[in-house]
């Protein structure tokens, strides 16, 4: 993966603004039982009878790498933003349970900023039969679209382009100390070895004051706080806002629990909004 980040820096583009038309698949894949480990420590998640939603997603992420640093993918990996995370978990998936993954890309969709385009992701089990999915939405800032919606097909539902951050009446609340070092272990089980999240050094390089918390930790660390309480099937969506400055103290909330159970993470102060998501049941 580090040879990717490499090539995503030095290797120019020869794309022509549109996403080419390629999927990549990675058949008949079980979790190695070391990485979950690693993976469940380092998110929080605690049950050992079943995958944490999130997993799936660090399974797929080599191939999202492979497509997004190829030279006719228009768009260079540094200065995407990762704005929108949506993850459907149609049924529980046991840790020893063989997933052949898909992962593709959609075309460019215009967005108030820039552009956007979806990195989409499916695991199926033996029977052929889909147990997981999702879709990241990543941002080229830019000239876009004057359209003030979000194209892309896992944003459509924020109304405002993404920005969507609603009040949550919390019926949980927990304070978490994040420290320093967490972008880099998460990166090390995660393979997501971006410079933005190991070192002071590598993150200011991209213009942010100091490393930055992974998103995709963030979501996994909220969604380990409600593990005990997530339906067996159900979808997650979060919009990323302010990245996590580290090390801090974020304060975790999570509404009642119904049809929709909304969530937040934001600073300790409540200065700051870093995620706000939303929990659905799905048949």
């Amino acid at each position: 993966m580090t040879t990717l980040y490499a090539r995503a820096l030095l290797i120019p583009k020869r794309g022509d603004g549109q996403v080419p038309v390629r999927r990549l698949l990675l058949p008949d894949t079980v979790a190695d039982p070391g990485l979950l480990a690693r993976y469940a420590e380092v998110c929080g998640f605690r049950r050992s009878d079943r995958l944490p939603p999130t997993f799936p997603h660090i399974v797929a992420f080599p191939l999202a790498m492979v497509l997004m640093t190829k030279r006719d993918f228009p768009y260079r990996l540094p200065g995407l933003v990762h704005i929108v995370n949506r993850i459907e978990q149609l049924r529980p998936v046991a840790p020893g349970e063989a997933l052949s993954y898909r992962v593709e890309a959609t075309q460019p969709s215009p967005h108030p900023k820039g552009v956007t385009f979806d990195i989409l992701a499916e695991a199926e089990d033996r029977d052929g039969a889909v147990v997981w999915r999702s879709a990241s939405t990543f941002l080229r800032r830019g000239s876009g679209g004057s359209n003030g919606a979000n194209g892309s097909s896992a944003a459509k539902k924020a109304p405002d382009g993404g920005e969507l951050h609603e009040a949550v009446d919390a019926a949980l609340s927990q304070e978490w100390s994040v420290p320093a070092g967490i972008g880099r272990r998460y990166g090390a089980v995660s393979g997501d070895r971006n410079p933005i999240h190991l070192h002071p050094l590598g993150a200011k390089m991209f213009g942010f004051p100091t490393a930055i918390a992974h998103g995709m930790w963030t979501k996994a660390r909220s969604l380990a706080a409600l593990e005990d309480v997530l339906p067996d099937a159900f979808a997650a969506q979060v919009w990323f806002r302010a990245p996590v400055q580290l090390p801090t103290r974020v304060a975790f909330r999570a509404g009642e629990a119904g049809p929709v159970r909304p969530f937040e993470l934001n600073s300790a102060d409540g200065k700051r909004h870093h995620l706000y998501g939303r929990i659905e049941k799905v048949r």
